[in-house]
């Protein structure tokens, strides 16, 4: 199935239905999926063809993502743009992956007047609404018909070019297709079960720009609700849960700390819940077991990368149990199996070998999730997809049943004094602290041990602790060599707009004067 198939399969369940709607609007399939045909027939009126560059500057908005739809539609490759990035940072984008037509959120037009000083000579501005200088949608469709062109969506097209986070260099444009996109959902399906006949609402809280917006696919093509709100943040979050019955969402790992810390004071009615996606960076196993006790057996997590999108492994709810019980540590730390339509492989980085149970190495992908390769950078490609094994950047691990441990990036794993430290290790016990919110644990430049282990560390609001006592407490469980050297607390860590920590930007504070590469 082409991705705008997925869609289309939900439109033909459920015509008359909601697709998308906000406290103050509504789409149904039939309006969302004929607004997605007009777009489509504007694109191809102006010229855009197959794999053209469309992109997409908006907060969350069910316009912005019909927009996407509509790209899709028309056979040219959706580029996602984050709206809180600085202008000069988006102009690069627009620029690298020589887009052609931008569709924007009204609220965004000051950025707009800066990309069209620098590009405005090779780009289409289209407006979702009025009061800005470019034509409004609405009036650039106009004499668009709502049916659908007669084009073929060959399998292997790209569909997006996706940045990437950056949190380890300068983003690359991550090409997928039709065949990738089209794997990720339909692992999604898989995991994510419902009985025949059940109501489906989906919570588009994260970025509709990144995962949020694909993980709302899966939803659509049964012809589920996405329910679309402004931020992802528990004041949002909780009301549409209870007013809309939302039967799952996606949230990295930080927002559900908040939302955990806000019911362990003012309880709200989750019980529609039952699937909590969560995504984009490593869990607290400590957290995990506080929001198990406090939701139910809701959590799924999923590991993936743009590279191979959303859908490697799945650790599903029965699998966070054991016997019944809330599971170990070990496990509840596991990221889950893979899944059908792909092969993991943990590889010696040195060799490319495969690894044994148990070994530690670089995570390893093949199968129809990968992506086609980078935007305009074959060698990059070359280097990451070696015999068409994707080369994930990983460092991980296999047990014996098939699960799948992630220790780290291998670009983060810290040598100090000859010894491999894996940040992962040191965070997942500072984490355990009451106080800790968040952490970041990276290496810094010594003169003795080459390395040190340095954390720094973001507080719950209104908490504090001595430093010194998360050192103790890594040295008690972990030993002394892999226990953080210093302890540095900062007011908010650096993330990106899917809610990772930026570790680059992090280790960049104790390198920028070492006069060394990092």
């Amino acid at each position: 199935m082409a991705v705008i198939d997925f869609f289309d399969r939900g439109w033909s369940l459920n015509p008359g239905g909601t697709a998308y709607c906000t406290d103050t609007e509504t789409w149904t399939f039939d309006e969302a999926g004929e607004m997605s045909c007009r777009i489509a027939n504007g694109l191809r009126a102006s010229g855009v063809g197959r794999e053209t560059n469309v992109a997409v500057l908006s907060p969350n908005a069910p316009l912005a993502w019909i927009c996407v739809l509509g790209i899709w539609r028309s056979g040219a490759a959706w580029v996602p743009l984050n709206p809180s990035l600085p202008e000069p940072e988006t102009a690069k984008l627009l620029d690298r992956f020589d887009i052609e037509v931008l569709f924007y959120h009204p609220s965004l037009s000051g950025q707009i007047e800066y990309f069209r000083a620098g590009l405005g000579d090779r780009m289409t501005f289209v407006a979702l609404g009025e009061g800005t200088d470019d034509s409004p949608l609405a009036e650039w469709v106009a004499d668009q018909p709502p049916s659908k062109p007669e084009i073929l969506y060959p399998m292997d097209d790209v569909v997006m070019v996706a940045p990437t986070s950056g949190t380890t260099g300068a983003p690359k444009g991550v090409m997928n297709t039709n065949r990738s996109i089209q794997t990720m959902v339909v692992h999604q399906m898989l995991a994510l079960e419902y009985p025949g006949e059940a109501r489906i609402v989906n919570l588009a809280a994260a970025p509709m720009t990144h995962t949020s917006g694909m993980l709302s696919l899966q939803s659509t093509a049964r012809g589920g609700t996405v329910v679309v709100v402004p931020r992802a943040t528990p004041d949002h979050i909780l009301p549409a849960i209870e007013r809309h019955g939302v039967t799952e969402l996606f949230l990295p790992p930080t927002v559900i700390y908040r939302l955990l810390e806000v019911l362990e004071n003012q309880p709200r009615d989750t019980s529609s819940l039952c699937y909590l996606l969560y995504a984009a960076a490593p869990m607290s196993v400590d957290k995990l077991r506080q929001g198990i006790a406090m939701l139910g057996p809701v959590f799924i997590e999923c590991y993936g990368q743009m590279e191979a999108p959303a859908a490697i492994t799945f650790l599903r709810p029965h699998e966070h149990f054991i016997d019944g019980q809330v599971a170990p540590a070990d496990r509840l730390a596991s990221c889950g199996r893979p899944f059908p339509l792909v092969s993991v492989a943990i590889k010696d980085p040195a060799s490319g070998k495969d690894l044994g149970v148990g070994e530690t190495g670089e995570i390893c992908v093949r199968g129809d999730l990968l992506m086609k390769g980078y935007y305009k950078e074959p060698e990059k490609t070359a280097e990451t997809i070696i015999d068409g094994w994707l080369h994930t950047g990983d460092l991980g691990r296999l047990d014996a049943e098939g699960f799948v441990y992630v220790t780290d990036r291998k670009k983060d794993m810290i040598i100090s004094g000859g010894f491999n430290v894996y940040p992962l290790e040191v965070e997942q016990v500072l984490w355990s602290h009451p106080a800790v919110e968040d952490c970041a644990v990276v290496g810094a430049p010594d003169d003795d041990w080459g390395e040190r282990v340095v954390a720094v560390v973001q507080f719950k609001p209104g908490w504090e602790a001595d430093p010194e006592d998360l050192r103790q407490l890594c040295r008690d469980q972990l030993g002394p060599i892999r226990a953080p050297k210093n302890v540095v607390v900062v007011d908010r860590l650096p993330r990106s707009a899917n809610g990772k920590v930026l570790k680059k930007e992090v280790r960049e504070r104790f390198w920028e004067h070492a006069g060394r590469a990092i």
